[in-house]
């Protein structure tokens, strides 16, 4: 890992770049499958599904026979930790619903919100060196809760054909109507346009790689919503002289081994501390059985030493962290204080894994400082809130004349003839 000493303001943004192509590198490759895939469908599919993970697949559609197989080869105690984490992720998101609000602003003048399931949503599974199907959970639990009507999940095949029985196991556990085998670009190409057989869907979620991110940024482009952008995976650490240097260098690898473009960072006001860190990193990585991956990451990842709090939570806002974990004797400055963060993680006991796996709260979050403007995935995310209004008699003689006003203001003539025509029967 790179140590930086108390870099100058003038730095913080060329230190903080992320481990990442720029959209321009990708986006060529994304415009021609999508465009492949608009006009030739499963043909363009299965073209690319050879091409990436190669491997021709007689049906994109994972049948009941295939998940009843899949839920045979998970163990037991598997199975029963997917049903804790599951339990937990619905306690935490089934909080988050919210009653209809209804109020009279004006007399006679009646009007209220509702929030409605959106009825298809697209859930993107990344497959490759590791199928997350914890990430089935994050994302179908809430959209059952929500009453999304179709729940396509997406994840590209291994190279027998197949996907992990652990991501077939937790599909049908939490109530997902379609399964395709497929991934990459061309599976959000899939859920953008449609095809003979991936439904086109109204919103997709879910994280990927750097492809995957920049395709779904091209799905709004044709009138499909996305979550948001969620690309390689992040951590930042705050922790002074009196954090656990073993636990924090636990954490920094845990995130390390997502990927080679992952990126894991420590800020300390402690150099004692990074040292401790470096060596536990080192000492700790060596026993991993994805090293090979973890180390690539690590060498995007720094050590930066920063002279004192205020400091160290300026840079962090300004990075605005995927997941943020303080190790902090004085917490409770940087948990007020924090402005741009994905999730946040307080404590010793509370390692970022928690919160990927079982703690109940969502794992679906921004990277790359969308975090400055996004919200992780929640229940709200499959939701719409929809207004309503009804005004009596008494109601547009109150506001009638406001409407007028503003209307011809505009110079919007038919919007004032639409109140004026009901006023004029009113008052006569």
């Amino acid at each position: 890992m790179q140590i930086i000493n108390n870099p100058n303001k003038t730095q913080w943004q060329e230190i903080l770049q992320r481990p990442t192509q720029t959209v321009d590198d990708i986006e060529a490759t994304v415009n021609q499958i999508f465009k492949e895939v608009m006009q030739q469908g499963d043909e363009a599919i299965d073209k690319y599904t050879l091409k990436f993970d190669g491997i021709t697949i007689e049906s994109n559609i994972v049948t009941t026979e295939e998940i009843e197989i899949a839920i045979s080869k998970v163990s037991d105690d598997l199975k029963s930790a997917i049903q804790v984490a599951k339990n937990n992720i619905e306690v935490f998101h089934k909080a988050q619903k919210t009653t209809k609000i209804d109020v009279e602003t004006t007399n006679g003048v009646h009007c209220w919100q509702e929030k409605r399931p959106i009825e298809k949503v697209g859930l993107y599974i990344p497959g490759g060196t590791a199928p997350l199907f914890s990430t089935v959970l994050m994302l179908a639990v809430p959209a059952q809760i929500a009453g999304c009507k179709e729940i396509v999940l997406c994840s590209p095949p291994n190279k027998k054909g197949e996907l992990a029985p652990e991501i077939l196991f937790a599909a049908q556990l939490c109530g997902v109507t379609r399964i395709i085998k497929v991934g990459g670009i061309q599976a959000i190409a899939g859920l953008t346009f449609g095809t003979e057989t991936i439904p086109k869907v109204y919103k997709i979620f879910g994280p990927g790689n750097q492809f995957v991110t920049v395709a779904k940024q091209l799905a709004t482009k044709y009138g499909v919503a996305i979550d948001m952008p969620a690309g390689p995976s992040e951590l930042l650490v705050v922790a002074d002289e009196f954090a656990n240097a073993s636990y924090i260098a636990s954490d920094l690898l845990s995130q390390a081994e997502h990927g080679t473009d992952s990126q894991v960072i420590l800020v300390s006001t402690s150099k004692k501390l990074m040292d401790s860190v470096s060596y536990e990193v080192e000492k700790q990585l060596n026993k991993l059985p994805r090293k090979a991956i973890a180390e690539k990451a690590i060498a995007n990842s720094k050590l930066i030493y920063i002279e004192n709090d205020e400091l160290a939570l300026e840079i962090i806002n300004e990075y605005g962290p995927e997941h943020f974990i303080i190790c902090t004797k004085n917490e409770d400055y940087y948990v007020n204080g924090i402005m741009n963060a994905g999730s946040i993680f307080i404590g010793d006991y509370t390692p970022e894994s928690a919160g990927d796996y079982a703690s109940g709260t969502n794992h679906t979050l921004p990277t790359n400082g969308f975090s400055k403007a996004y919200s992780g995935v929640n229940l709200d995310s499959f939701v719409k809130s929809m207004t309503f209004q009804k005004i009596s008699k008494e109601g547009l003689l109150n506001i009638g004349n406001t409407i007028e006003l503003m209307a011809e203001a505009e110079g919007l003539q038919a919007h004032k003839n639409a109140v004026s025509i009901r006023l004029k029967d009113l008052k006569s």
